[in-house]
């Protein structure tokens, strides 16, 4: 494979940020998890090279969504699409209370090092009881989509790791949906 090729898979990978929830129709799910606590209610769905997440406080709504896949999505609610090739940073308060921090990481590795990060993550889905997807390209390659997330009392904490074969990529994104300790009422 040629490092055009490489380059040109990995361009394709963005995440967008939707202010409304996603529906399930966009996307076909392999796995799901959903979280309430207190006044907010979190969701995520994993499906093969990418992910959907969604926090909703109140009338309070933001979904992140990572995919190489922009065809049909809807444009209503879309706040912010970040392209993952390279490294960045965003944040954004969604509301008053509600902010959403995230780190986006992308590598294109040899084969050999992609094999070894490969059962790395796998292994570290396994033991933390992650949403996981693994399936094989058309020549037979891994690749894998991860979901990691912890739970606190004003925060949702999530890793995102997807890895495609036919390029060497592994995407990396750390997600934080943080509410205010005490959200004004009707504020």
């Amino acid at each position: 494979m040629s490092l055009g090729s490489k380059m040109t898979s990995l361009q394709t990978y963005n995440m967008l940020l939707y202010k409304r929830a996603l529906h399930p129709e966009f996307f076909a799910i392999e796995g799901r998890r959903r979280l309430t606590h207190g006044d907010y209610e979190f969701e995520a769905w994993i499906f093969k090279g990418g992910h959907a997440l969604r926090m909703q406080q109140g009338g309070n709504c933001l979904c992140e969504l990572v995919t190489d896949q922009l065809d049909h999505l809807p444009e209503k609610g879309l706040a912010t699409t970040l392209p993952c090739a390279g490294e960045r940073d965003h944040e954004e308060r969604v509301a008053e209370g509600v902010m959403f921090m995230t780190s986006i990481q992308t590598e294109t590795l040899s084969d050999h090092l992609y094999v070894g990060t490969y059962r790395e993550l796998l292994d570290h889905a396994r033991t933390s009881n992650s949403l996981l997807v693994q399936w094989n390209d058309d020549r037979g390659k891994g690749n894998l989509s991860i979901l990691d997330m912890q739970r606190f009392r004003d925060e949702i904490h999530m890793q995102g790791y997807h890895m495609r074969s036919d390029c060497g990529l592994v995407l990396r994104t750390q997600s934080m949906f943080q509410l205010a300790a005490d959200p004004v009422a009707g504020g």
